[in-house]
């Protein structure tokens, strides 16, 4: 008879499995120090997903099979309404030393308390600092999903980054200004939350046999009567989905705006609605269930494999 031996069911990669508390995740923005770009640029975006569909380009890869020919590649579209700066971060020792609030727009009231004046720029900037920070908002109004706007903190590649950022101040920023620079991306979200469920669809682990006497869908053996304790390596019940996952090196098929490529079917995108603005179009699946809030940013490890992939963007199955 052979050894009776296995390898513990589920990944303890991430731990522990508890529901995220923010709806967007953050960034560790030191990974992204490497990257290069002749233009200034914000090293992130907010979007939302609308949905999962077929996409119709034209294969233009180096030594690929179908080079030159029309092929069909699963997409999901990502709604990406413009954003605006909703203060300055100043940073010392890794640490924020200074925070400037630079706007007072009515639909942030809702999400954060707003003073009544604004101080000067100029007379709030501390005289030592190593970085600068952005923190933004969504202007989410423009889209038909809901009305309180998403807030995050972005990093900026700039020679001057103090110049940078004040030239954005009170513009929106659009997605043409941040995308148009970078041909992968990662994307940052919380997936499905599915609530209280059982070890089986948990960690996986198998159905005893229909005989037994305590219950099919549960471990055999919590574990050794000593320690008198559960570890925390058993497989139980508990909440499943609304963790923050990234998804890295997506391709970017297509960005544009709907008034020059209308992508909306007739009756909208099912659980979404209709895009009203830019979108963006990046190749495979995307976390979450429609109207989810994502975090756009630049590959910060890109792979050659997704590199050198080449789609020219022909139009949208039906």
């Amino acid at each position: 008879m052979s050894t009776i031996r296995r390898p513990r069911f589920g990944s303890l990669q991430y731990w522990p499995r508890k529901r995220a508390k923010k709806e967007i995740p953050s960034v560790n923005w030191t990974n992204y120090d490497n990257i290069k770009s002749d233009k200034n640029s914000v090293l992130g975006f907010i979007g939302y997903k609308v949905g999962m569909l077929s996409v119709s380009v034209r294969d233009e890869t180096l030594n690929s099979m179908t080079k030159g020919k029309k092929i069909i590649i699963p997409a999901t579209v990502i709604d990406c309404p413009p954003i605006k700066i909703f203060s300055l971060r100043f940073y010392k020792n890794n640490v924020v030393h200074k925070e400037i609030i630079i706007s007072n727009d009515k639909i942030l009231k809702k999400k954060v308390k707003l003073p009544k004046t604004l101080k000067k720029i100029e007379d709030e900037i501390p005289k030592e600092y190593e970085d600068i920070r952005i923190i933004v908002y969504s202007i989410v109004t423009k889209t038909k999903i809901k009305k309180t706007p998403d807030m995050i903190e972005l990093a900026l590649i700039a020679n001057d980054k103090l110049a940078f950022a004040k030239s954005l101040i009170g513009k929106e920023i659009s997605l043409k200004d941040f995308i148009d620079k970078y041909e992968l991306v990662d994307i940052r979200g919380l997936t499905k939350g599915k609530g209280l469920v059982g070890p089986v669809k948990r960690f996986g682990i198998s159905l005893k046999s229909h005989k037994t006497e305590k219950g099919v869908r549960r471990p055999g053996s919590l574990g050794p009567w000593h320690p008198a304790r559960v570890t925390f390596r058993t497989p139980m019940a508990g909440q499943l989905g609304f963790f923050s996952r990234v998804q890295y090196n997506l391709k970017v098929i297509y960005a544009g705006n709907i008034n020059e490529t209308n992508i909306n079917p007739g009756t909208g995108f099912k659980h979404y609605g209709k895009i009203n603005g830019d979108y963006l179009i990046v190749m495979g699946s995307v976390q979450g269930p429609p109207k989810r809030q994502l975090l756009i940013t630049p590959s910060f490890r890109p792979s050659k494999s997704q590199l050198k992939k080449k789609y020219h963007f022909i139009e949208v199955l039906r």
